[in-house]
């Protein structure tokens, strides 16, 4: 196997974590905003101090994706085990160069969440605890809301979490608060704005691979 590239999920018999990263690609995020998420995400996985909490994890399954209107979900890095530096490494790399596909699009809350709730329940491997994490910058404006897609998507022990960038109207951290978020330990991580977004996933990502317990960032 070349050197950066993820670990087959596939070899791996054993995972603790399945963590679906939904990142916000709707016509509000424009191109310098969409590189400071794809970034910040990249870098909060390089962090030592994520890096460690994933190795004491064992390793953890996940998949990033973009998402905006209806039909527009599209994946930027595919299921990887995330079990060594390298594999990391890679799976940020991937994360980092990726290209992205949709920006004309509205913000399709409710059809996101289906959509990973369906590659959750496709994915190789059955970990111990699933997360969806979705980050956004606004509220739900197209098709069907999160309610209902709760209601017609299986997400049983499936904790879904968001990551909100502060500032739109409507408030977009209290439409999470009240319409995103679920599950066991479900929470809200905010970001004051694109330019936070990279401390703001670093704290989100720590917490969720820690489960209930709160890592503090170094």
């Amino acid at each position: 196997m070349a050197a950066g590239a993820p670990s087959p999920v596939a070899a791996q018999p054993v995972c603790g974590l399945s963590l679906v990263l939904a990142l916000d690609v709707s016509s509000s995020v424009d191109a310098d905003e969409f590189a400071l998420q794809t970034g910040g995400l990249a870098n909060a996985l390089r962090d030592p101090s994520v890096r460690r909490s994933i190795a004491a994890a064992g390793g953890i399954q996940a998949i990033a994706l973009e998402w905006s209107g209806r039909d527009q979900q599209v994946d930027i890095a595919p299921w990887a085990l995330l079990a060594s530096d390298d594999d990391i490494s890679g799976f940020a790399d991937r994360i980092e160069t990726h290209q992205r596909v949709h920006s004309e699009f509205p913000t399709a809350l409710g059809y996101a969440l289906g959509h990973a709730a369906t590659r959750l329940r496709k994915a190789p491997l059955n970990c111990s605890r699933s997360v969806i994490d979705v980050s956004g910058d606004g509220v739900n404006n197209e098709g069907f809301g999160p309610p209902l897609a709760y209601r017609n998507f299986d997400f049983s022990n499936v904790t879904v979490n968001g990551l909100v960038i502060e500032g739109a109207e409507p408030d977009p951290v209290a439409y999470y608060r009240a319409h995103v978020i679920r599950g066991p330990g479900a929470f809200v991580e905010t970001a004051s704005d694109f330019g936070d977004y990279e401390r703001a996933m670093k704290r989100k990502l720590l917490r969720e691979i820690n489960g209930a317990h709160f890592a503090s960032a170094d």
